[in-house]
């Protein structure tokens, strides 16, 4: 519905700000403020400091950091792969087929991630393919709850690729291999920088299925944040949360310049 006068901008604006700001600013204010607090007895926190931030990036924390990151890494890596594979792959398939595999590839949206936490432990929990108790098997569960967002990702910009580019390369003699190295994945670097990043900011907070899965040795970092939370150790675990989402964001900038430098290619 669109609002031409001035007054129902200003309304809308101010409806739309006060949402933003109750649904996420406060949330995430109140988080960073456990993480500097020292105690919080009254309305606002006291004792500000750094200290449970420093905790957070020393000992088990700091161990469970490098874990997420290199989990969403590696995830983030094999989606993106087995995701452009499938996308490309499915564009030249029947309609039929590409509709299988684009409800095959969405399954992981459509159920709880516990259920696919649960589902990876059982399958690959036996020989000949026993993953269980390894660091593999969670990267494995990632891997399959991300995927979805890069298949989807990688198949939206190959529908908006104009054919124009690969017909006119086919007809100066490029061979399938060469049209793909040189025109379509070029043409795609925004959208897999995009795959990408969702995939690794989506792996950095799960949580469902990684409860289901994880050995001792291969802890995340929001399995320890929801240890501590369990625990009752509330200002760690905002110290914890707070680093998370620090981390997860420094990343996506990183690789939202990467997209960036692509694009202008």
């Amino acid at each position: 519905m669109l609002v031409w006068t001035s007054r129902g901008k200003v309304l809308v604006l101010t409806v739309f700000g006060l949402v933003v700001a109750v649904v996420f600013v406060a949330p995430l204010a109140t988080v960073v403020l456990a993480a500097l607090a020292g105690s919080w007895t009254g309305p606002l926190p006291s004792d500000l400091g750094f200290a449970n931030l420093g905790t957070a990036l020393s000992g088990e924390q700091a161990a469970s950091l490098s874990v997420s990151l290199q989990t969403a890494l590696l995830a983030g890596a094999v989606a993106l792969l087995v995701g452009t594979w499938a996308a490309l792959a499915a564009r030249e398939a029947p309609v039929w087929l590409r509709r299988v595999t684009d409800a095959v590839f969405h399954l992981p949206v459509a159920v709880p991630s516990v259920a696919i936490g649960l589902g990876v432990l059982i399958a690959f929990n036996q020989r000949p393919l026993l993953l269980g108790g390894t660091k593999w098997i969670v990267i494995l569960a990632h891997t399959v709850l991300v995927l979805a967002y890069a298949f989807s990702a990688i198949s939206a910009a190959l529908d908006r690729l104009d054919p124009a580019y690969r017909q006119a390369a086919e007809s100066l003699g490029a061979g399938p291999i060469r049209v793909l190295t040189q025109i379509t994945l070029p043409l795609l670097l925004p959208a897999l920088g995009a795959a990408a990043g969702l995939s690794i900011a989506l792996s950095m907070g799960e949580l469902g299925a990684t409860i289901m899965v994880y050995p001792a040795t291969w802890k995340t970092l929001p399995v320890s944040i929801f240890a501590q939370t369990d625990r009752g150790e509330v200002f760690d675990a905002a110290a914890a949360t707070t680093i998370l989402v620090t981390v997860t964001l420094v990343v996506l900038v990183v690789l939202g310049r990467l997209r960036g430098r692509a694009a202008l290619r």
